[in-house]
């Protein structure tokens, strides 16, 4: 590690910025654009928002450009106040911006290079390398708002999507085309688990994954990374980061850059598509931070009027397609344990899978950390999981559940109190709770454990041994952190 380049390059002076609107050969000395009339110039400047005077008004979500000392910064109108001003954020740092400065309309809103050479590559909102490594080469640029695929396009979910990891297969499986949220909070092994679905898309279904960073502190984006080279997942995947200490408007627009790079993975490789986000509630965060810098009349518990509007525009692209499926997995992040905050509540209901994970699981040795009782699915029913696997799944958190009642009961009494058969229950949902616990490929190198990927059929076989009682002579660390029950114990 200590001679591995050092993640998130950011481009100096904004170089490759240009890139994307107008070649370095198309720039004057200042830097402004050949044959280009500015449309105004900034009049004001209030954080990342600068007001502008122009004429022609430019249309809400058109990429503006503006020229400091031969750096291009970008803006994007989000208002128009009047017939001839706008307000517009920032996709930069306004550092160096004063009054007059000329305005250019780079004649599109946003737009990301799109190739299939962006698999491997870290990037920014742009498309620009953060990696260290050289621009990536496209011909075809894509803007980072559009609509989402049409309805006669789209494809209803409804298909399992195996990810060999045996309790969310069991318990909340994942469903193909589907959205899938995890909610916990820091050192419960949330990143650990986004890596093992990054593992299980590129070795299981031969898919490819697009992570977006939104607002990720450098660390976390640093360990990540390495993380996954180590892994070999790397090669699938393409990380866009926007990060913690960048414009609000960047942290905003980040989660449809990486989006629009999904889609294009989902059209032109036709592969299965998986997209990871985190963390939403940052995006969130940052579209109320734009909402009362644009002197928008906050709604309840300050959250922006737009809420629920900004996060459908982003869920509802996440869809699939006779050409592909993306399927998503997304952090997200509950303040002070509030189930009902407006922002999670307006998450939820995008959601099709619930994931949570565990502080107290975690603390007890159970990895992955998921609450088998809290978590679960909207699908979850006999049509979509067939039969067999509802009734294992029912019975196995009958019994988890039980256990969970009459744990006062055993630490005030001790088991030996219980009825029969209810010892028999407790033995059995322990020897499950041990049993669902896995090590992963992507740990393996810190654990010494050899990841394992279980099938779900193998799953439902052991977990219905276990009902039937078959391992009730099996003591319980012989249950744990290991594949199948026919596999020899790590």
């Amino acid at each position: 590690m200590a001679n591995t380049p050092v993640l998130l390059v950011r481009p100096t002076g904004h170089e490759h910025t240009s890139y994307h609107y107008c070649k370095t050969e198309g720039l004057r000395v200042d830097g402004s654009p050949k044959d280009k009339i500015a449309i105004g110039t900034i009049t004001e400047v209030h954080g990342p928002v600068a007001t502008i005077a122009c004429k022609p008004l430019p249309p809400l979500g058109r990429a503006l450009r503006a020229i400091v000392e031969q750096e291009p910064y970008l803006f994007e109108v989000h208002q128009q106040l009047d017939a001839g001003h706008v307000r517009a954020i920032a996709m930069h740092g306004t550092e160096g911006i004063q009054r007059g400065t000329p305005v250019y309309d780079t004649g599109a809103p946003l737009q990301v290079p799109v190739s299939p050479a962006c698999l491997g590559r870290l990037l920014n909102l742009f498309g620009e390398p953060l990696d260290g490594g050289l621009p990536l080469e496209a011909t075809t640029f894509s803007p980072i708002r559009k609509q989402p695929a049409p309805l006669r396009d789209a494809v209803g979910t409804g298909t399992i999507l195996e990810t060999g990891i045996k309790v969310v297969d069991l318990l909340c499986p994942f469903v193909k085309g589907g959205k899938t949220g995890l909610f916990g909070g820091a050192g419960v092994g949330k990143t650990v688990l986004i890596m093992e679905f990054m593992h299980a898309m590129a070795t299981i279904h031969q898919g490819v994954s697009v992570f977006a960073g939104v607002g990720e502190r450098v660390r976390e984006g640093h360990e990540l990374w390495h993380a996954m080279q180590q892994a070999n997942v790397m090669a699938h995947t393409v990380m866009i980061f926007g990060q913690m200490d960048e414009s609000p408007g960047i942290r905003f627009r980040v989660g449809l850059s990486a989006l629009t790079y999904a889609e294009y993975l989902r059209d032109s490789l036709q592969k299965e598509v998986l997209f990871v986000m985190d963390n939403v509630f940052r995006f969130v965060q940052a579209g109320s931070e734009i909402s009362s810098l644009l002197g928008r009349m906050p709604a309840t518990v300050g959250y922006q009027p737009t809420l629920s509007t900004e996060v459908a525009e982003m869920q509802d692209r996440i869809l699939s397609t006779h050409q592909g499926a993306i399927t998503s997995v997304q952090a997200v992040y509950v303040p002070a344990d509030d189930m009902t905050d407006p922002a999670v509540n307006t998450i939820l209901s995008h959601l099709d899978t619930t994931v949570i994970l565990s502080r107290s699981q975690a603390g007890k040795g159970i990895y992955p950390a998921v609450d088998l009782l809290q978590s679960g699915s909207k699908l979850m029913d006999r049509h979509t999981l067939g039969e067999r696997h509802y009734t294992v799944a029912e019975g196995v958190r009958e019994h988890l559940a039980r256990y969970h009642e009459l744990e006062d009961i055993i630490a005030m009494l001790g088991v030996e109190e219980l009825s029969s058969q209810d010892r028999l229950i407790v033995m059995r949902a322990r020897k499950l709770q041990r049993y669902l616990t896995q090590p992963f490929w992507v740990t393996a190198s810190h654990t010494g454990l050899h990841g394992v990927s279980v099938p779900l059929e193998q799953t439902l076989n052991d977990c219905e041994a276990f009902l039937a009682g078959h391992f009730d002579d099996v003591s319980e660390e012989h249950c744990y952190m290991r594949g199948s029950m026919g596999e020899t114990p790590l």
